[in-house]
Parts: C-alpha cells; structure tokens; sequence
C-alpha cells in the first residue's frame, strides 16, 4: 500500500539552522522522523543502542536531503547515556533545538508472570530515558529562543493494555512528564506528546503473523488502516515547529479514530 504521506513535502526552511536529536533513530517512526526533520533543514543526531549498519543509514539518508547528521550509540535509559548525546551533540553543532523521545520496547506478559526484569527493562528504556534526555538536555535547549520537545507515547499509556501493563505505564507516565514538563520549562521550551494507536513497524510485526487478527484490528480502526511511520513522523514535526508555536502540554492522537479521548 502507497504511504498516503509520501506526496506531502515539508518546506526547506522549517528547521533551517537548527539541530534535533531522536532518540531510537535507526529504524521506524525515529528514523522516518529523522528523515522528516532533515527534509525541512534541521541538522540531525540520530541516537541508536546497537544497529550501527542502520543508524549509519539513516545518517546517510538525512545528509543527501542537504543537512549534516551524526550517529551516536548510547544508552539512553541511562543518564551516562543521555549526557554523552548531549556532550557529541553540542560539540558537533554548539546547540540543541528539538528533542523526540522515541526510544521504546514493547515487552510485556501477564502481571502474575511478569518478572522484575521485564517491568525494568521497559519502564527504564521507554519512561526513564525520557527524564534522562530531558534533563542532559534542558540546559542547552533554554538558550534557544524557540525550542521544542516531543515524546513519543501511545494509546496505550491513555486507557491501558491488557498483559502489557508495564508498557502502559511507561506511556501512561510520559504523559503526565509531559504535562508536567510544559508548565516547568514554559515559555523558553514548548513540550507536547504524540499518542499514536498501531504502527507498521518491525515491532508489532509479529503478532500480525495472524490474518484473522490483523483483519481484526483493521476493523476496529474508523480509518481502515495502520497508521505508517511517517504519519507519525509528520504529527511529530507538527508539534516541534512554529506551526504549533501556540501549543504545549498537548497529547496528539494518531490512531484513525480507533480512540477517542477528550
């Protein structure tokens, strides 16, 4: 199926001189965000924990849109992690503009039979690096006169997820860290969320090994299909650039309507 997004063109001149930082950006909705932020002129960091053949890609894709990028491997559930993104990032450019914190994992199991590991693993990769990006990169956002970031939450951190329950936390929780954040760092630094529902991202793949469920969830979406990562991606621009200048402390649906919250 053609991207409906694919005919959409940013202008040039949306991010020109800035510098945006995604975390998890080597494949999915961080790299089609990437590509997006480069399209419309912002210099790239694309952060990523192992892949370094896909990262490299995806640097090298953001720089034939004509910006300069860089790969930086790191952690970002820890804040050594965090803080090491920041330190190459602004010794590279001498500044930070936006910041999207997409880094995640989808893990989960019945809470009888979750273990320690499993609630750790997903509440530090998907809620505590978010707080840690935050913080090693607040300081030097605060400089700019128009700065903005976006996490990247789901429909689940909105009204739960059976056998995921971890997950929905960690996106419960930055919902709220983003609410919170946009009355703590107003005016200098605008901060909104993206909420998406299902995504075609190698994630989710497996569980739509299923035609009968995939048929299913298709169904139970007003707009008839999976949202692409670019959709995402065009939301999450949307939100980082002075078309939405007048908007913080937002959470963005992107579901087709499967979920209606007020």
């Amino acid at each position: 199926m053609t991207d409906p997004g694919s005919s959409i063109g940013l202008p040039g001149n949306l991010f020109a001189g800035k510098t945006a930082i995604v975390t998890g950006a080597s494949r999915g909705v961080g790299r089609a965000t990437a590509l997006r932020l480069a399209e419309g002129g912002a210099n790239v960091v694309v952060n990523y924990l192992s892949n370094d053949v896909e990262a490299f890609e995806t640097v090298e894709m953001c720089m034939a849109k004509g910006v300069e990028a860089i790969a930086v491997r790191a952690d970002v559930s820890e804040f050594a992690g965090a803080q090491e993104i920041a330190k190459q990032t602004l010794e590279k450019f001498g500044r930070i503009d936006l910041l999207v914190c997409n880094a995640g994992i989808w893990d989960g199991a019945a809470i009888e039979d979750m273990t320690e590991e499993i609630w750790n693993k997903v509440i530090n990769t998907n809620l505590k690096s978010a707080w840690a990006m935050t913080k090693a990169c607040v300081p030097a956002m605060k400089k700019r006169d128009s700065a903005a970031i976006v996490m990247v939450s789901s429909t689940a951190g909105q009204r739960g997820e059976a056998n995921y329950s971890n997950y929905a936390a960690s996106k419960g929780g930055q919902i709220s860290f983003t609410k919170a954040l946009a009355s703590e760092l107003c005016p200098k630094i605008r901060v909104n969320a993206v909420a998406p529902g299902w995504i075609e991202t190698a994630m989710v793949r497996d569980v739509f090994d299923d035609p009968e469920y995939k048929a299913s969830v298709l169904r139970s979406i007003p707009l008839q299909r999976m949202a692409s990562t670019d959709d995402i991606a065009l939301s999450i621009c949307f939100l980082l650039s002075d078309w939405s200048r007048h908007i913080t402390g937002e959470i963005l649906n992107i579901n087709g309507g499967a979920v209606l919250c007020g």
